[in-house]
C-alpha cells in the first residue's frame, strides 16, 4: 500500500468465481461479509474492489446493489454481466438487459451511481452472436450490446438524478 500511496495506485481485487467450491478447494472473495473483512484487514482506500456482477452473483445469498453501498469508495473497476439461474448451482451467461437474466441491471448501475462510482465499467464476457466465432464468453457483438445498454442506463440514471457535472464516455 505504500507504493499505491505515493503513486496513486488503485489495487482491485476479483472475486472469485463461481462463489462455491472448485474441486474441493474453498473460495474466500465470494460474500459481503468476506470481502469487507478484506477491506478492513487493509484499510486503504487504494486496497479495493473489481466489482463483478457475475462473480458475485453466482452466490444466490448476495444482494449485488447492498454491496456496492457496502463498498463505496472501494470499488475501482466494474464487470457488468447478468446471468440466468435454473436452480442455486445451475446458471448460464445472459444478455445484459434485466429481462433477460436474473439481475436488475438497472438497480446495479443505479448503485454504482449514487455511490459515486468514477471508474471503468466494462461489459463481462458475452454470448456468440450473428454467427460470430470467437473463444467462449468473449464475443464482440454482444459485449458491444452491453456496452452501449450499460451507457444507455447511465445516461438515463444520470438525468433522473439531474447530476449536470457527469459526462458520459463518448
Amino acid at each position: 500500500m505504500p507504493v499505491c500511496n505515493k503513486y496513486n495506485i488503485d489495487m482491485a481485487i476479483h472475486p472469485d468465481d463461481p462463489a462455491w467450491p472448485v474441486f474441493g478447494l474453498p473460495r474466500i472473495i465470494i460474500s459481503k461479509e468476506n470481502i469487507l473483512k478484506m477491506m478492513k484487514m487493509v484499510d486503504n482506500p487504494h486496497n479495493g474492489v473489481t466489482f463483478c456482477t457475475g462473480s458475485y452473483g453466482t452466490n444466490r445469498k448476495n444482494d449485488l446493489c447492498d454491496m456496492i453501498r457496502n463498498l463505496k469508495g472501494r470499488i475501482h473497476f466494474a464487470h457488468i454481466r447478468n446471468l440466468k439461474f435454473n436452480s442455486d448451482t445451475d446458471f448460464q451467461e445472459a444478455a445484459h438487459l434485466s429481462s433477460d437474466g436474473s439481475f436488475d441491471m438497472y438497480k446495479i448501475v443505479e448503485a454504482l451511481y449514487e455511490t459515486g462510482f468514477d471508474g471503468v465499467i466494462r461489459p463481462d464476457h458475452g454470448r456468440m452472436i450473428w454467427g460470430e466465432k470467437a473463444m467462449p464468453g468473449y464475443g464482440l457483438y454482444d459485449r458491444a450490446l452491453g456496452a452501449a445498454y450499460i451507457n444507455g442506463l447511465w445516461e438515463a440514471i444520470s438525468k433522473s438524478h439531474d447530476r449536470s457535472n457527469v459526462t458520459l464516455y463518448r
